[in-house]
């Protein structure tokens, strides 16, 4: 079976589609009254909000779909910020020709990875349109910011450790190896990072700032952060942490694995007091067993990231110049 226009006329097909599909594995309290807007109790913490869109291609990856990845990617962002995530909405916009059976499995992929995640389909709509056989989701996120406090005021200062949670461009690789054909054994990192983040804000220690890193990569993110907190991050290139197979990938196609995306890593900067610490919760956890402290904040006045490399020079690290690789997220 395939999705025809039919399903979009907001008719029979459209009320089919929602109660053998949507309902079926996304109702809850607040979808089953079918209202135009959910109604949520209040809170005693602040709100985080974010948005996001998925337009990858191609649909299924080896370590996930667009429906895992609609999740991970808005929950994400909500950790980034120190809070914890409670409540998405989900618009699909479904071009005919999509198969219905791939449109469930992305479906039941979204609602999976949304109980593992700890929060709630509140709200969603679907539109068709013609096309050849895609699909897009759009979300939005809304958390509560119970773990913030202590970013909210931080400032970063000289001899802060920059650490990631692990290797570096297999998000990346793992589509453009689909696209292209290329038989490997690279999956995408795709994941929720709550539950690893969960026990780093909760530990009590100096954490500056977090950011996840995705589109532009580690080399992007870190530029952004230099000028925006008017300061500079000098990596050592020897602990910037890189599945083999990636590498191999990388050195084929003349990639560098600085500036390509992830949807599983995340960076923080925290004092260099608690980077014990936080390294010894991230080996602890499946999603931060190749954890490592890559570099530190250094005490110049340029807001230049440099990496160190492995004979001993330096080279600077700018921003993303270019297209990368389109309809990666």
């Amino acid at each position: 079976m395939k999705i025809n226009m039919a399903h979009g006329s907001g008719g029979n097909a459209t009320r089919e589609l929602i109660k053998d599909l949507f309902q079926k594995y996304l109702n809850n309290e607040y979808l089953e009254k079918m209202e135009d807007a959910a109604s949520l109790p209040s809170s005693n913490y602040p709100l985080a909000m974010t948005t996001d869109s998925f337009v990858i291609t191609p649909l299924e990856f080896p370590g996930g779909n667009i429906g895992k990845l609609a999740i991970c990617g808005t929950v994400n962002d909500l950790w980034m910020s120190g809070a914890e995530p409670a409540y998405l909405t989900a618009g699909f916009i479904l071009e005919e020709g999509l198969d219905f059976k791939l449109l469930e499995r992305a479906i039941a992929a979204l609602s999976h990875t949304a109980k593992e995640a700890g929060v709630k389909i509140i709200a969603g709509d679907t539109k068709v349109v013609q096309g050849n056989g895609g699909m897009y989701i759009n979300t939005a996120g809304l958390g509560f910011q119970k773990y913030n406090q202590s970013m909210v005021k931080a400032v970063v200062q000289p001899g802060d450790a920059v650490i990631v949670n692990g290797d570096l461009g297999n998000h990346h690789a793992c589509i453009m190896s689909r696209r292209m054909e290329i038989i490997n054994n690279i999956q995408s990192d795709c994941a929720n990072l709550g539950p690893v983040v969960k026990k780093i804000l909760q530990s009590g220690a100096e954490i500056r700032l977090m950011r996840d890193i995705t589109r532009g990569g580690l080399g992007t993110i870190l530029n952004e952060i230099a000028e925006s907190k008017n300061i500079s991050i000098e990596m050592e290139e020897t602990k910037i942490p890189i599945d083999p197979e990636v590498q191999s990938f990388c050195e084929i196609l003349g990639l560098d694995p600085l500036y390509m995306a992830n949807e599983g890593k995340f960076l923080c900067i925290v004092s260099k007091k608690d980077e014990k610490k936080v390294l010894e919760i991230l080996h602890s956890h499946p999603l931060g067993t190749r954890a490592g402290c890559i570099g530190h904040i250094v005490n110049t006045d340029t807001n230049q990231v440099t990496v160190k490399t492995r004979l001993g020079g330096r080279r600077i690290v700018d921003i993303l110049y270019g297209e990368g690789l389109p309809r990666i997220c």
